[in-house]
């Protein structure tokens, strides 16, 4: 069998269009989901139709041997001898685009409903005087609004307020999701502001009145002390028993150092602090009776680190709940591939039996 170069030229043009659907198809293989890459084997029979194609063109291809053949050469033509071989490989390119859309080329939008089931907390703090104590760094209030704006940090699903209690008690930031309105208000709550003394049981009964008409799952208390139940009308296991019954839970947290503290004695005329060595008198037993009247917890901070570690066990122990469901949908996109193949069949056709048509 003779091979000329109109052969060569065809396969040329085929090559050119099947590197074209390849390329089309690397192109879109990463961007879609295919639900039938079985459809593949159809390109391995467009090969195999193409190259038998081929070779009964080139076998049947009529041709005529003249000595005077150069006598007929016409120049010019302009570029439409160059385009002779573009129906096939416009069919080619085509097919392959039908075989692609055979693939079903799909996307898949997945999102997710997610409920989450939060945490009411209110923290109750001792900000009477001896919690200027410098056993803490820099001193045992500042150490423990530290720590306190990180657990609050760490808990954006919870509503979290704030009690602060010395003689007395009063809520400095009720119940809310606006963690940083909470945050500044820790910071503005000083010692000072009310009347002198520890009211444990007061700043209490305060948070879980906070608490009482909550509808979340779980309720809970953190109540920080540095010292013994010294004022107030509600005595702090009374106050554990009232939380009890309105389902919530109290952790406990002393604070302070094991011997002597320096600490505040009195009040120089100025103002400020006159500091001394003085015991560190911790009600341990009350604090435990309220933990273990609520379900709750009692613990011990004598630094900084400890107190930290507190709030992580805290944060462990009060994990809200979440519930995750997973939709996906998924859409067809092989319309345009499609359309392509079936404009590019029929550009074609058309480019064969007018602008292109060749005599036999």
């Amino acid at each position: 069998m003779r091979v000329d170069r109109e052969f060569w030229v065809l396969l040329g043009w085929l090559l050119a269009a099947c590197a074209a659907v390849v390329g089309v198809a690397v192109y879109l293989y990463p961007r879609f989901e295919w639900a039938s890459l079985r459809a593949g084997w159809a390109a391995v029979g467009l090969i195999m139709v193409m190259a038998w194609w081929l070779f009964r063109r080139n076998r049947r291809r009529p041709a005529v041997y003249l000595s005077t053949m150069p006598a007929l050469n016409v120049s010019g033509g302009g570029a439409l001898p160059y385009l002779r071989h573009l129906p096939p490989a416009l069919s080619v390119v085509g097919l392959g685009l039908f075989i692609l859309a055979l693939a079903r080329p799909q996307l898949q939008n997945s999102w997710q409903d997610e409920t989450v089931d939060g945490i009411d907390i209110i923290i109750a703090m001792d900000f009477s005087a001896s919690m200027l104590a410098r056993d803490l760094k820099p001193d045992r209030l500042s150490a423990a609004k530290n720590v306190g704006m990180r657990f609050i940090d760490d808990r954006p699903n919870d509503r979290m307020g704030l009690v602060v209690y010395e003689g007395e008690a009063y809520t400095q930031c009720p119940l809310t999701t606006d963690h940083q309105v909470l945050k500044d208000l820790f910071a503005q709550a000083k010692s000072g502001n009310i009347e002198g003394g520890t009211a444990v049981g007061m700043g209490l009964a305060t948070a879980v009145n906070r608490l009482r008409d909550s509808d979340a799952k779980s309720k809970v208390v953190i109540l920080l002390t540095d010292g013994v139940n010294n004022a107030g009308s509600v005595q702090p296991l009374d106050a554990a028993q009232i939380a009890r019954q309105y389902g919530v839970r109290v952790y406990t947290i002393g604070v302070g150092s094991r011997g002597k503290a320096l600490s505040p004695v009195a009040v120089r005329p100025d103002g400020t602090y006159h500091y001394d060595m003085v015991p560190v008198e911790i009600d341990e037993r009350s604090l435990e009776g309220i933990a273990e009247a609520t379900g709750g917890k009692c613990f011990r901070a004598t630094d900084e680190r400890k107190l930290a570690a507190v709030y992580s066990e805290i944060d462990r122990m009060e994990k809200n709940r979440r519930k995750v469901t997973e939709h996906s949908r998924r859409s067809e996109e092989y319309a345009p591939l499609l359309l392509w193949g079936c404009g590019l069949l029929l550009g074609a056709l058309l480019l064969d039996l007018t602008l292109l048509r060749s005599m036999p």
